[in-house]
């Protein structure tokens, strides 16, 4: 596979290394708007061809597929030119900033046959596989009731470095400069490993989201801050079961946690994972009566980088795909529409 990178930001940083790392994956162009952080990406990882605009590599064409890291807002135009030149796409998440823009990306690709599929960095954790076999088996019996958190601290501490000088994290804090907030941001990342895990998507969904004041004036230079800071979710599922899905950047000591619990009247799991290292336990059978829990063996799963190179290897689309992207924006557009109109359920099926 010849593979295009657009956007030479942080995050290809990680694209180009996990690619690098794929036997018969072959980086051959990079797009990048600034001459010099295009200059100093395509030097670090020895990519020869460089261009200033998408429009002149898709001319060029000698790729592939394209790995699409720019800034979120950049997702829809940048990804329908690739549709429509043919070529795989891989995207950041989220796929779009709203629904609308989602859906059309997805039919889209669908339409056009192409491999398309969505960095959901989590779905390499082998916990969150092993939960939803079971979850999906009948081992946990009826499923009646989940709950599950994404935490990070980067508004409290400087694991990451400082927000408050930092324009790549200011931009994330600020709806003028493209951000949906901690909704669009790790919002999509923690309803899919939910819902994953679970076997089942959300049906219906109440929601509170807010934004907190952070600096003076709630603004740094340029950036005006009013993206939101955390959201609580509470949900039914298709499956009936109820629990509460939360997201947040001010968690003190946590610096990126995801965990997600399922409760079945057989048995429960419980995933976590930091995006590193992730584990399992369960409690079920006799253990039920004393509460024992006992960690469960994962067998490693693809990355997402690995899933990618092979369905466009084999022609087959893989997952997580544009749709399932679009499918949970759509719970991102209406998880804002319920903490807005703040009048209960909200019917997302």
């Amino acid at each position: 596979m010849k593979l295009l990178i657009i956007g030479t930001g942080s995050m290809a940083g990680q694209h180009a290394a996990n690619y690098k790392a794929i036997a018969g994956v072959e980086i051959v162009a990079a797009v990048e708007t600034n001459a010099d952080r295009l200059a100093t990406f395509s030097g670090e990882h020895k990519i020869a061809n460089r261009f200033a605009d998408l429009d002149a590599a898709i001319a060029w064409g000698q790729f592939d597929a394209a790995a699409n890291v720019t800034p979120d807002a950049v997702h829809h135009p940048t990804t329908m030119k690739l549709i429509a030149a043919g070529k795989h796409v891989f995207c950041e998440k989220p796929l779009a900033t709203d629904y609308p823009r989602a859906r059309e990306m997805a039919d889209a690709a669908e339409k056009r046959g192409i491999v398309n599929m969505v960095n959901l960095t989590y779905r390499a954790s082998p916990a969150v596989h092993k939960a939803r076999e079971l979850a999906l088996s009948g081992a946990l019996g009826v499923v009646r009731h989940f709950e599950s958190s994404y935490l990070q601290s980067w508004l409290v501490g400087k694991q990451w470095g400082d927000w408050r000088t930092e324009e790549r994290w200011l931009w994330r804090l600020s709806t003028a400069h493209g951000s949906n907030g901690v909704v669009g941001d790790i919002g999509i990342h923690i309803i899919d490993f939910a819902t994953f895990a679970a076997g089942s998507d959300i049906a219906s969904l109440s929601a509170r989201v807010k934004t907190f004041h952070t600096a003076p004036g709630d603004q740094i230079g340029q950036y005006k801050l009013d993206a939101n800071d955390s959201f609580v979710i509470t949900a039914e599922l298709q499956n009936g079961a109820l629990g509460t899905i939360q997201a947040t950047r001010f968690a003190t000591g946590n610096a990126n946690e995801l965990r997600v619990s399922i409760f079945g009247d057989k048995g429960a799991v419980m995933v976590h994972t930091d995006g590193k290292v992730s584990s399992l336990k369960i409690c079920a059978g006799a253990d039920i009566d004393t509460s024992t829990w006992r960690d469960v063996p994962c067998p490693p799963v693809p990355t997402t980088y690995q899933r990618f190179a092979a369905a466009v290897a084999s022609g087959k689309n893989g997952d997580p795909s544009f749709r399932r992207a679009a499918d949970i924006q759509r719970v991102l557009d209406l998880l804002l529409e319920a903490s807005e109109r703040d009048t209960g359920a909200v019917k997302v099926g």
